[in-house]
């Protein structure tokens, strides 16, 4: 199974760095030579997969155009011998970009399904940008790698977890496990999913962090997944309306995870990647 589309809802409006994020996006904020959004774009050309998708929201242009060529430039680094730079861009050359609109936050699912009618694959990536991860493998690697461990008919969506303090479970949707994989236990099949429990009431401490494999069907059904109150349309209410119809499975991924949605979060990962 050859995974090529991935999803990056990136439309949020960044409130926690302003004043900055009002004329720059916080995926633009850089982390060693690369802004945020390019390492998780990275991420996904490392695994093959060349088909993304950006869901951002009015203002946030600067997010796709990162990625677009520059002819301007790159002629005036190739008269300066610069090489390795234009190496670097030109990584983007045959990527297939394509961005949509979130234009009111009605939530993660509802972010996913705008980019509906883009998807035409079995299997999606989606990739949230405030996690990173400092494993040599990532996330998504892990995740692909561990859905390609199951057999045909085990295979399902796939979810990346993190072992979390309980007091710390209002903060996530926490999974419950139904079993371990015999052979590689970070490989758990889930019976459960619940969004930010009370400590007392969380069925687990796995809480889901940013990396999702996902089959088409589930984008098929967001429009079907009753909103909460305010309107809002989760992934993670796709998700539960599938246990009884797909396989889930949660990966508990190996690294440290950085969440770079906090001021403090991301000094702590330019400190990281700038070592």
């Amino acid at each position: 199974m050859s995974i090529t589309q991935a999803i990056l809802p990136v439309a949020g409006l960044g409130t926690r760095f302003l004043p900055w994020t009002k004329s720059v996006p916080k995926e633009l904020l850089p982390l060693g030579n690369r802004p945020i959004i390019a390492h998780l774009v990275h991420e996904c050309l490392d695994q093959g997969i060349d088909d993304i998708c950006f869901v951002i929201s009015r203002g946030k242009e600067g997010i796709p155009e990162y990625f677009q060529r520059h002819p301007e430039l790159e002629a005036e680094l190739a008269g300066r011998g610069k090489s390795h730079l234009l190496e670097e861009l030109s990584r983007y050359d045959n990527v297939r970009f394509h961005t949509v609109y979130q234009d009111q936050q009605l939530g993660d699912g509802h972010a996913i399904l705008q980019a509906k009618d883009w998807v035409d694959s079995d299997y999606i990536a989606v990739l949230f940008g405030d996690d990173l991860f400092t494993e040599s493998d990532s996330a998504l690697k892990q995740l692909q790698d561990a859905l390609h461990s199951l057999s045909e008919d085990e295979k399902g969506a796939i979810i990346a977890l993190e072992n979390i303090p309980l007091e710390h479970t209002p903060r996530y949707g926490i999974v419950s496990v139904e079993k371990e994989h015999d052979a590689k236990p970070r490989i758990k099949k889930l019976n459960g999913l619940v969004e930010k429990p009370k400590s007392e009431d969380a069925p687990s401490t796995l809480g889901i962090v940013g990396r999702y494999i996902i089959p088409r069907s589930t984008v098929e059904i967001l429009p079907n997944v009753e909103g909460m109150e305010g309107g809002e349309i989760r992934l993670i209410d796709a998700l539960i309306a599938q246990l009884g119809s797909e396989h889930m499975y949660g990966y508990e991924c190996e690294g440290k995870r950085i969440d770079t949605g906090n001021p403090e979060g991301y000094k702590h990962a330019v400190n990281i990647f700038c070592e």
